[in-house]
């Protein structure tokens, strides 16, 4: 409906040539919008007002006048001027009678785009250290990532689900000295963890594991030879670092490695696992690791490099990103010749373009703010415009137990993983209250209320409209009444009551929220939209009798609940909810 509108709207201006609509910021897509008061219409634009506020023309008149050239107006039933100048459009019952009749005819295809885009877009989100189990914070990560992949597909995109396995560096080294002294324990070793370890019962079962396999025997003394003091309070790299080199050294750096690859195969499958049965299915997962055993690094550096973006100083290889807005240059490779993060950053994204895809959109916490400049500032240093990489940062999330809040430090060990999440409250409850606020929103999980079976929680009031409906046509076929779409179709004029003509408004509302929602990166735009038709279905129930002795106000009825459970169950798919049958 709305695409037509502004169909409308552009051969209108087409034929008048005076009014310029390329001055400024003038917009016929963004102009138009679904009116908040019915009695305004069903849509409403704001382009003659923004014709006037360029042309310093009165924008009634311009009003006048594009109305005046507007054709072809199937559909609609009246054009009204209202306020300053908007152009307000009352569309007739029959729009939203085709529109029922759409849904039931495409079912689960009901707002899917069939023509492709023809950018693909590379979608890289989670991407946690393989360090641990996943926490609820990364569960938040994984549903909306999931989810903006969704609506993305959608409106017509190709995406590729990527993780990103940041396998190398000092953290790596911290892990695997962590499992080396607990497999120093298992042999009998009183063993006092270091305050920068990582310490949770997980390290302990990746070390029993471990045993299991071909690793040689860690039996040496010699690792707590010349050790500093290990002060939680004060600094607890030099222990650590002084640790890890003491283990390199005496059992080999190919032992270490060993260790060290096993371990990470070991907590990256435990992490697909977890996603994978919390519905989040990744196409790929990049190693980066890979990036220099491949020569991706050098040749992304060399590649800068030869474009004059690299300079020397204090004995480090820096990269000139103040060029690009950056608020300071970066450093690439330190004084000791070893690679920074950043270098690492900037070959993935390099190998990322490589494989050609067009849209970068990677999805980071909040705390990851000043890395945008600097990558975007490296793809445009190797010839790639800004906007081909695109960052969505999600806030935390604050997870609470009767009042109380909870902690996440992977670290300590003290922490409520995804899979304790989810096995609580139920992939459905975690997946929608995920997404129910925006990614820019600091998320308090509150679990008492996800577990709730009532109209409170709102997944759970969502679903219940869903299997409402189920109801209904269980008890039909009981019955033994036949249902006929085509009398339904024909006598939907007959539907008149207030909850009915909601219902059927909001309905035809669905194909704007899935676009809007997937061009803004905003999953919840399409949680409070599937909230908001619920709670019309659940008013319809209450009031009316769908299972009537009139014939055709009763398929009229019944089909529209049929639309609303299609456009229910496509949402929730959309989520990555289940729409149960039965509650």
């Amino acid at each position: 409906m709305k695409k037509n509108i502004k169909k409308i709207l552009e051969n209108a201006l087409t034929k008048l040539p005076k009014f310029d609509t390329s001055i400024g910021n003038i917009s016929i897509d963004q102009s138009v919008e679904r009116t908040k008061n019915s009695n305004h219409g069903d849509f409403t634009t704001n382009i003659a007002m923004q014709i006037a506020s360029s042309s310093g023309k009165n924008p009634k008149e311009i009003a006048e006048n594009i109305i005046s050239e507007m054709i072809d107006i199937k559909g609609i039933n009246e054009i009204k001027i209202a306020g300053p100048g908007f152009i307000n459009f009352y569309l007739d019952e029959k729009s939203f009678h085709d529109e029922i009749a759409t849904i039931i005819d495409r079912k689960d295809s009901y707002a899917i785009k069939t023509e492709k885009q023809k950018t693909k877009i590379l979608l890289e989100f989670v991407s946690a250290n393989p360090t641990g189990p996943l926490h609820v914070g990364h569960g938040r990560h994984a549903a909306y990532g999931a989810t903006v992949g969704n609506l993305l597909e959608a409106i017509g995109y190709e995406v590729t689900r990527e993780y990103y396995v940041n396998d190398a560096g000092r953290q790596m080294n911290i892990l695997c000295v962590s499992i080396i002294l607990r497999l120093l324990e298992i042999n009998g070793k009183k063993i006092q963890m270091p305050a920068a370890s990582y310490k949770g019962e997980y390290i302990s079962e990746i070390a029993r594991l471990l045993l299991k396999s071909n690793i040689p025997s860690v039996k040496s003394e010699a690792l707590f030879e010349s050790l500093p003091e290990d002060d939680p309070k004060g600094d607890k790299d030099k222990y650590i670092d002084a640790l890890i080199e003491n283990a390199i050294k005496n059992i080999g750096k190919k032992t270490f490695n060993s260790i060290l690859e096993q371990t990470v195969e070991l907590i990256k499958d435990d992490i697909k696992n977890d996603l994978e049965e919390f519905g989040v299915i990744f196409d790929s997962w990049f190693f980066e690791k890979n990036l220099e055993k491949k020569g991706d690094l050098d040749k992304t550096l060399s590649i800068i490099k030869k474009n004059k973006m690299l300079y020397k100083k204090d004995g480090a290889i820096w990269f000139k990103s103040s060029d690009f807005g950056d608020e300071k240059d970066r450093v690439v490779t330190r004084e000791n010749g070893i690679n920074t993060y950043f270098a690492s950053d900037i070959a993935y994204h390099y190998t990322k373009r490589k494989r050609g895809y067009g849209l970068l959109i990677n999805i980071l916490g909040s705390d990851h703010h000043g890395y945008i400049t600097r990558v975007q500032a490296s793809l445009q240093a190797m010839g790639y415009r800004k906007g081909s990489l695109e960052v969505e940062l999600v806030q935390f999330v604050s997870l609470f137990r009767d009042g109380e809040k909870q902690s996440m430090s992977t670290r300590s060990g003290d922490f409520i993983s995804l899979r304790k999440l989810r096995q609580e409250v139920g992939n459905d409850a975690a997946r929608f209250f995920y997404i129910l606020h925006s990614n820019e929103q600091h998320l308090d999980f509150d679990l008492e209320l996800a577990k709730k079976r009532s109209n409170e929680n709102p997944v759970y009031y969502i679903q219940y409209a869903h299997a409402r409906i189920a109801s209904v046509f269980k008890q039909i076929s009981e019955q033994k009444i036949k249902i006929n779409k085509k009398v339904g179709f024909e006598n939907l004029s007959k539907l008149n009551k207030k909850q009915e003509k909601s219902l059927m408004s909001l309905l035809s509302r669905y194909p704007e929220v899935i676009e809007l929602a997937a061009k803004k990166r905003a999953p919840h735009l399409l949680a409070h939209y599937l909230k908001d038709l619920a709670n019309e279905f659940h008013s319809y129930y209450n009031a009316h009798t769908f299972i009537v002795t009139d014939n055709k106000l009763r398929n009229a009825r019944l089909v529209l609940i049929k639309a609303t459970q299609i456009v229910i169950a496509n949402g929730l798919k959309i989520l990555g909810v289940s729409a149960p049958l039965i509650m």
